[in-house]
């Protein structure tokens, strides 16, 4: 037995067995699986995105007309507040030596009116006894004409002094409505959300206006100014539904209606996007100005339909879904969506089926027509093992698609 081991032919046979057995171990294909996903009926909604901020809907800028330190300050952070509410003061002796110099110059006004009028009685009296006088020739005629020069000009110094008069009013009103403008009053009711000065502080209103405070009208009413492309505004408008989530409650949706979409485009690095404002009620004041929301707007919907994911319109089979062109690989992509087919297994083959796509939501894809049923298997991806070095290599044939 030893010598029949030991022959040159045993040991070729044991080789050639052995190179077999390694030719079939490393040639052998690995078995292929896809992965499948089942034909459904469900609503499917298209939505454009955006990223917006939490706004109030009406916010007013308090400032003052006048300068001046500031006094003392009545409402502070987060302070309610009622329209016609005193909310701070400017310090008024300034203006209130400004209103009582302009009460005197009127009442100046008014002792020299009396004056004027005592003087235009004399010489209207003055003239009627001279006009009288010259019909007995007792006076001249030019003490006549004097006279009555004399008389005319009382009257018009009266008239001078009335419009004087008037004037010092209006100036008394002005000084008096300055005085007033030291009182800094709410003009709306509502929330102060800002406040920019404190007691002490002196605030020069000789150029530009400046902001004491700033008041929301009303905090259960909020909006969402959203930036929206270029590439999305033509299918938004008013009306349509939104949803949008914020930092602060990441697990919640807020609900809210497209209230405007306006006209005036913004311009930031050669990108272009409109303001699409979203309404939104804040009842329980979760919502903060300020706040990034995520919008995502409705702008079609599908209930019910029949619909596949969008990867089984991409799938082919032979390929992964990362070996496929770069420019197939959006979920938006028309020429992906152009193929129209999805791979379905029947009796544990992959059969094509030509469809007829509608709306696409970048998950699903609704079907318009196709030979597709609910509950049938559509494959999105093949997946490659290396098949077991315990299991015989199967016939040729005999291998198919595995789920």
């Amino acid at each position: 037995m030893w010598r029949a081991i030991k022959s040159w032919p045993f040991i070729l046979v044991l080789i050639a067995a052995a190179g077999v057995l390694g030719y079939r171990y490393w040639t052998s294909s690995p078995e292929t699986k896809y992965v499948p996903a089942p034909v459904v009926q469900g609503p499917v909604v298209g939505a454009v995105t955006a990223t917006g901020t939490v706004n109030p809907v009406t916010t007013v800028q308090v400032g003052t007309y006048v300068s001046g330190p500031i006094q003392a300050i009545y409402a502070d952070f987060n302070s309610p507040v009622k329209a016609g509410q005193l909310i701070a003061k400017i310090d008024p002796r300034t203006f209130t030596f400004q209103v009582e110099q302009a009460r005197a110059t009127l009442e100046n006004s008014r002792a020299q009116l009396l004056k004027d009028r005592a003087d235009l009685a004399y010489k209207k009296l003055s003239y009627e006894r001279n006009l009288q006088l010259v019909r007995t020739n007792v006076v001249s005629q030019d003490v006549v004409d004097s006279a009555q020069s004399a008389f005319r000009q009382a009257q018009a110094q009266v008239a001078l002094d009335q419009a004087a008069i008037k004037q010092q009013q209006a100036s008394l009103s002005q000084a008096e409505v300055n005085l007033n403008y030291t009182n800094i009053v709410s003009p709306v009711a509502g929330t102060v959300v800002s406040r920019n000065v404190d007691v002490g502080q002196t605030v020069a209103a000789s150029f530009q206006t400046p902001t004491l405070f700033l008041i929301a009208k009303d905090l259960t009413q909020m909006q969402v100014d959203s930036n929206v492309s270029e590439s999305d505004i033509g299918y938004v408008r008013d009306g349509q539904r939104a949803v949008f989530r914020v930092d602060a409650f990441p697990d919640r949706d807020f609900d809210g209606v497209v209230g405007q979409v306006r006209q005036a485009p913004i311009t930031v690095q050669n990108v272009v996007t409109y303001d699409v404002v979203v309404n939104v009620s804040n009842p329980e004041l979760l919502l903060k100005p300020g706040m990034t929301a995520n919008v995502s707007i409705v702008t079609a919907r599908r209930d019910n339909v029949l619909r596949v994911p969008v990867q089984a319109l991409r799938f082919r089979p032979g390929e992964r879904r990362n070996e496929q062109p770069a420019a197939t690989a959006g979920a938006q992509s028309d020429r992906t969506l152009a193929s129209k087919r999805v791979w379905v297994l029947e009796n544990g083959r992959l059969k094509r089926v030509a469809v007829t796509t509608g709306l696409d939501d970048g998950t699903y894809v609704e079907i318009l027509s196709g030979d597709l049923h609910p509950g049938e298997l559509v494959a999105t991806d093949v997946m490659r093992q290396a098949a077991s070095s315990a299991r015989p290599p199967a016939p040729p044939g005999a291998r198919g698609p595995r789920f």
